[in-house]
């Protein structure tokens, strides 16, 4: 659980970043690079980027594990890339050797982890190298589908921040949270805290940020929540026929699963989907987590009931039967 303390202070000082930030992008594309999770827009980058990695990104592997804790001086608040990696490639010595000893709690560090957190050159050119290379395959050509994806998160975060206020915009974001006093709880792979004491925070989209929000261990200045924005797709994609988006549907989620994506048009609990569905609620349970996961759907606790919805890339799949090749390089 992560725990977010607010003052009033820090409720006005809220702001949301102008866009994704290149290395946070960077750093959690690698997530869902090694772990291979994600709907069918990550789907895509994968099999779009894989071939054309080059040998020069692995260093970043062993900065980056597919899960756990990454060091903090590899995300940045620059907006652009080359400010970003200057910032990193200089990055105060005993900074280094924080965060490298934070990484060593959880993986035995190899010598050139060791050479880093010394603040050596070579190692600080291996780094640069890697970043720069993987950066120019696997995020720099799809970098205007990217900010097109996360422009529709922060207009519904705008508007429910005017209509709202704050507190109202921060429990709109896609993310399993709900506040506690002026505590907001999030639901977080490790126990954090996280005291704004006055500084405010800078809530920063992310394409590639799955299901929960991701902060940094350290904040020396104003703290940074990463959250995911949900995946679109354009409204003027081709519908198929009934009979054929049916066909096309059960083709790839399999009959049982694309029922309960039907059923989910107009929303509805764990018990309503079973019936309209015709399934077990324990099969629509099973369903809907892995739609869920796919971000094809939202699931919200009300009282004891949780009710589930379409978000917009699992509405257009239901329209449509497919999705068409979004990320596209330029």
């Amino acid at each position: 659980m992560l725990r977010i303390h607010f003052t009033a202070e820090d409720l006005g000082r809220t702001r949301m970043a102008g866009g994704p930030l290149p290395m946070w992008e960077t750093v959690l594309s690698l997530h869902r690079l090694q772990r291979g999770d994600g709907g069918p827009l990550l789907k895509q980058w994968r099999l779009s980027v894989c071939p054309g990695l080059p040998r020069a990104w692995k260093p970043l592997a062993a900065l980056v594990p597919p899960q756990g804790y990454f060091p903090d001086f590899l995300t940045p608040p620059q907006a652009a890339l080359d400010e970003a990696l200057d910032r990193i490639l200089h990055t105060p010595r005993a900074e280094l050797g924080r965060d490298m000893g934070a990484l060593a709690q959880e993986r035995a560090p190899s010598p050139w982890i060791r050479d880093l957190g010394e603040s050596r050159i070579p190692a600080l050119a291996a780094l640069g190298a890697a970043v720069t290379a993987y950066h120019r395959t696997a995020i720099a050509p799809y970098w205007d589908a990217i900010l097109a994806q996360a422009r529709h998160s922060r207009t519904r975060a705008a508007e429910a921040a005017l209509g709202e206020g704050t507190t109202g915009m921060l429990t709109s974001l896609p993310l399993p949270a709900h506040w506690r006093g002026r505590v907001l709880e999030i639901s977080y792979p490790v126990e954090q805290d996280l005291h704004l004491e006055g500084r405010g925070l800078l809530l920063v989209p992310s394409f590639f940020c799955l299901r929960t929000g991701v902060t940094l261990l350290h904040h020396e200045d104003t703290p940074v929540l990463v959250y995911p924005v949900e995946h679109h797709v354009p409204d003027d994609v081709p519908q198929r026929s009934p009979d054929d988006r049916r066909q096309a549907l059960a083709a790839l989620l399999g009959h049982a699963r694309a029922a309960v994506l039907e059923a989910l048009q107009d929303g509805g609990t764990t018990t309503e989907l079973a019936r309209r569905a015709g399934v077990l609620p324990s099969s629509a349970s099973q369903h809907t987590s892995v739609l869920r996961n796919a971000g094809l759907v939202r699931s919200v606790r009300r009282g004891r009931a949780v009710v589930h919805s379409l978000t917009p890339l699992g509405a257009t799949l239901l329209r449509c039967g497919s999705l068409p090749p979004l990320l596209t390089r330029y």
